[in-house]
């Protein structure tokens, strides 16, 4: 083992996430350049993992990126708390709103990226979940309705023009007859097409991945409370080789018995992610949001419609959570839980990140401590740059 005093300036000491090897990974530049194993027994070494990748961020303590008044420095808050979860790269999720206000903040998010590097390093695109879903109850979730509408190329290259061409997803529901031209369109432009928010008949959504759809948002939700037995649009997408399917385990968005039988239909193609809300990372209590909904958050971390418990008003957790809710209920190993919110989702948009800890990769970097009860977050590294460290009580 190097003693302390040769040790360079820029690296981290810790146990390999999936192995449990103690390991010193050294970078330059922002990119890992070497890993070496220590060689004298380390007991209490944390764990590293590669950082966390989020495909649907809607907002995080305090900051809603829908909000009428959301402003750069919001943007550069966002990202700051993100990195306190592990989260190094992320893709800020604009929902359905009128075409002005969609225009605003896909702007605002843009000039964010212009202003903070570090933003711009960790924001990896823009989400669009919208306008183009389903305008039926259940599947248009909480969406304004009144602004709901068909695929339109001309209005999605003014959405692509204000963000700085920077929407790498787009969230579509491929009932409309437009659907098709439209899908092939953003294929064309490189933009991944995501389906959800659908009542989309099998054959609508058969169409969409011919025309080149690759992904499900959130599969599972943002659906009708009553399905026919068979054929419904979850078996459909959960049949189609060619998607990806993302969801949202924090325990209470879905069941364990649906998780479980996602991930092993979809091995190697689920994604986690946090879908979280302005209010996550909030205390427990009674809030008013900006589009007039009384919730509430429980001390058990769910967020829900005042008066009616069982209506979720969005997810209250950042995607550490989702992790820890997969190894807490045994659903899945904590290394492969860890992959399914970092490197499968980076290597889902083509990222250099997908490498993980590898020489080569970009030092993004999660260092952490596992506990039986929870994962706790010590430091976080975004392009080799201390971005987080956990502040110890004494």
């Amino acid at each position: 083992m190097k003693s302390a005093h040769t040790l360079p300036s820029q690296f981290v000491c810790g146990r390999h996430y999936q192995t449990g090897e103690p390991l010193i990974i050294t970078w330059q530049a922002g990119v890992i350049s070497q890993i070496e194993s220590l060689t004298e027994p380390q007991t209490d070494l944390p764990l590293i993992g590669p950082g966390l990748t989020d495909l649907q961020v809607n907002g995080f303590r305090g900051v809603d990126v829908n909000s009428d008044t959301l402003a750069v420095e919001d943007v550069e808050a966002l990202t700051q708390s993100l990195w306190s979860c592990g989260v190094t790269s992320y893709l800020p999720t604009v929902i359905t709103n009128s075409d002005s206000r969609i225009k605003t903040a896909l702007q605002t998010i843009r000039e964010a990226c212009e202003r903070f590097p570090m933003v711009k390093k960790s924001i990896a695109g823009i989400h669009l979940e919208g306008p183009f879903i389903s305008p039926q109850d259940g599947p248009v979730g909480a969406h304004p309705k009144a602004y709901v509408k068909a695929p339109d190329w001309s209005l999605f290259e003014e959405f692509l023009n204000a963000s700085g061409h920077q929407i790498r997803i787009v969230t579509v529901s491929p009932e409309w007859p437009e659907s098709t031209d439209f899908i092939r369109n953003c294929v064309a432009a490189g933009v991944i097409v995501s389906i959800g928010h659908t009542a989309a008949t099998s054959e609508q959504i058969r169409d969409a991945v011919a025309a080149g759809a690759r992904l499900s948002t959130h599969l599972g939700n943002g659906s009708h409370l009553v399905l026919p037995r068979h054929p419904n649009y979850i078996w459909e997408q959960l049949a189609q080789d060619e998607l990806t399917a993302c969801v949202i385990a924090d325990g209470f968005h879905l069941p364990d018995a649906v998780l479980k039988v996602i991930m092993r239909v979809k091995q190697g193609r689920t994604l986690l992610v946090s879908d979280s809300v302005g209010l996550a990372g909030c205390p427990p209590g009674q809030y008013s949001t900006h589009i007039g909904d009384n919730v509430v958050l429980t001390e058990e971390g769910k967020l829900h419609l005042a008066g009616k418990p069982n209506v979720l008003a969005g997810s209250a957790q950042p995607l550490i959570w989702g992790v820890q809710h997969l190894r807490q209920r045994q659903l899945s190993p904590l290394d492969t839980a860890w992959d399914m919110a970092s490197v499968l989702p980076s290597r889902f948009l083509g990222l250099p990140q997908q490498q993980g800890l590898a020489i080569g990769a970009p030092a993004d970097l999660v260092v952490f401590e596992q506990t039986n009860a929870e994962l706790q977050i010590l430091e976080t590294y975004k392009a080799g740059q201390k971005v987080y460290q956990r502040q110890y009580q004494l």
